[in-house]
């Protein structure tokens, strides 16, 4: 058994040994219950595995079209510092 201490914000850390022990993950849900007086916490499903290709298409970007082997870095870079 661990002690943990509860935070100001009403949160606890779930020990290491505990998340490794359930398969909880960050952004693993779980489900928090009073049972007999004490805390229950139970895993509701595993988090999903993710990739940087799952966030393709979050960001919309409305500006005209480019391509960055038009772009020309060194005047980017000069027109960035003439701003300075």
């Amino acid at each position: 058994m661990s002690c943990v201490t509860v935070s100001r914000k009403g949160q606890v850390v779930i020990p290491a040994a505990a998340r490794k022990a359930l398969g909880i993950e960050s952004g693993s849900q779980v489900d928090v219950t009073v049972v007999d007086g004490k805390l229950q916490i139970e895993l509701r499903h595993p988090a999903k595995a993710s990739s940087h290709e799952a966030g393709y298409g979050m960001l919309k970007y409305c500006g005209p079209a480019r391509r960055l082997a038009d772009a020309d870095v060194a005047e980017l870079m000069r027109r960035e510092q003439a701003t300075r």
